[in-house]
């Protein structure tokens, strides 16, 4: 796609500020939203409290992207922000706001202040969608933060995806994708499913390595990506069986060989979830670039103390229009219902995969989230 000059007039300057929590969602969330704007042909700061994850998540950086310390102020001589975006609920630095109705005061636009609310599947959802929130206090009283909920809906901010993101998908070659993985390591024998694990702790792994390792459902090739998921299968191995180690490629039995990745940029793991006949995703980001994938997917969703994270995943599901064995594995893999994992066979994975392929038909007939955004902005202006 062909990005608008930077100079041209239409181009808003962006202010976005991100704290990072945990687990690179927040930061992924908020890298992608910056590129993409950029790529349209936007300003964008993106005011962050820790980077260091883009230095593999993004090694390149990204033109039209300027990264700030969050906390930080505009320097005197900077453009005003026309857009200011906090994202998860991270509240902007007083101070910034305090400076930015100086240069209202000063003549310049009041800016559109969005809050980019977390995603959810909730019935609740479509009727908070774009609703205002008059600031009451403080330097920017009277201005209004308008909150911006994406969603799996028409009726919501919708999700992320770049305009070339189907195409390329349809010129990934997954073979030599593949090829390329276990490089110069010799490819385990008859790995007939690929299977990328993106996952925190979650209460069923112990019992999924069990089944993979006794062959229920095929020879497995199981790709961990590096944090915990990694640190999550050792822990389980060493508990077990004594038998998992910390090298790159390790094989258990005749059925499980166990593939540890190295971190990848955010196209690098586009391609894995490409690559794999069944994708293991956790949080926000992940969960949106697998329901773009079209494979199989299973869900750990980010566990909260007052079980709030429940009814948030049943809502996905319901969503989904997921099989009755999809749910299941959802719960027991979640934490959220006693019993044993469905056993995935062929069948199931097609089955699955078939759910995952429908629901991304219906998103791609939505209008991406960045569109909403933009045209939300311009009406607020």
């Amino acid at each position: 796609m062909r990005a608008t000059p930077l100079g041209q007039s239409s181009a808003l300057q962006w202010d976005l500020f991100c704290r990072v929590i945990d687990n690179f969602g927040d930061i992924g969330v908020c890298w992608r939203l910056a590129c993409q704007l950029a790529a349209r042909g936007q300003r964008v700061r993106l005011w962050v409290d820790d980077a260091s994850a883009l230095a593999w998540m993004a090694p390149g950086g990204c033109p039209g992207v300027e990264l700030r310390p969050f906390g930080g102020l505009p320097a005197a001589d900077d453009r005003p922000g026309d857009v200011l975006v906090e994202a998860f609920g991270c509240d902007i630095p007083p101070a910034f706001i305090a400076r930015c109705a100086e240069r209202v005061a000063r003549g310049a636009h009041r800016p559109v202040w969005i809050n980019l609310e977390y995603l959810s599947a909730e019935a609740w959802v479509p009727r908070h969608h774009g609703l205002p929130s008059p600031v009451q206090h403080g330097p920017a009283a009277g201005w209004t933060k308008w909150f911006y909920y994406p969603g799996f809906t028409e009726a919501t901010g919708g999700l992320l995806r770049e305009p070339d993101l189907p195409e390329r998908q349809r010129h990934f070659h997954r073979a030599a994708w593949r090829a390329r993985q276990v490089a110069p390591v010799p490819a385990p024998g008859a790995a007939q499913r690929w299977v990328s694990l993106f996952c925190y702790e979650p209460p069923a792994l112990a019992e999924w390595l069990r089944q993979c390792e006794h062959g229920a459902g095929g020879p497995t090739l199981l790709l961990a990506t590096p944090g915990r998921a990694q640190a999550a299968v050792q822990a389980v191995g060493a508990e077990n069986t004594g038998q998992i180690g910390t090298q790159r490629l390790m094989v258990l039995g005749s059925k499980l060989s166990i593939l540890n990745i190295p971190a990848t940029p955010q196209e690098g793991y586009d391609e894995l979830l490409w690559g794999c006949d069944l994708n293991f995703v956790r949080g926000e980001d992940s969960l949106v670039r697998a329901l773009w994938a079209g494979q199989p997917l299973v869900w750990q969703i980010y566990p909260q103390d007052d079980g709030a994270h429940a009814p948030k995943l049943h809502a996905f599901l319901d969503w989904l229009q997921a099989p009755a064995s999809l749910r299941v594995f959802h719960a027991v893999w979640n934490g959220l219902a006693p019993g044993q994992l469905p056993v995935v066979d062929a069948a199931t994975l097609q089955n699955w995969g078939d759910c995952v392929r429908a629901a991304r038909a219906r998103l791609l007939q939505q209008k991406d989230l960045l569109s909403q955004l933009l045209g939300f902005c311009a009406a607020k202006r």
